[in-house]
């Protein structure tokens, strides 16, 4: 089997996660956070849609982690980004941690909104 070396150029991965905070690109940020090829950002959480709203046209799809475990996507959280056409993605907080590694390493319009574990 071949192995090949994951490359993510100027990306910035999520590097590892712990009760209350991620770990970006060497550097440690308080959750809830919304994680960007290049950026790092704080998000008020389920409540806040405007932030997630304002990728529409930068990101194809956002990864939403809710915690330990996958939780729904709040109906008025899914209906704002519909309006903007943003897809949206549940899963616990660790699996969209690795799904944003695998999708950034592709070169994917991808983002990250984290609740913590």
């Amino acid at each position: 089997m071949d192995l090949v070396e994951i490359s993510y150029d100027d990306a910035r991965p999520i590097d590892g996660y712990g009760p209350g905070f991620f770990r970006v690109g060497g550097e440690v940020v308080d959750a809830p956070v919304l994680v960007l090829a290049n950026s790092t950002r704080p998000w008020g959480g389920l409540e806040d849609a405007a932030t997630l709203e304002a990728l529409a046209g930068h990101v194809d799809v956002i990864l939403l982690g809710t915690g330990d475990t996958m939780a729904p996507v709040p109906a008025t959280l899914r209906e704002a980004l519909d309006e903007v056409g943003v897809g949206i993605e549940p899963m616990a907080s660790p699996s969209a941690c690795r799904s944003f590694n695998i999708l950034l390493s592709e070169g994917r319009r991808v983002a990250a909104a984290l609740l913590s574990v």
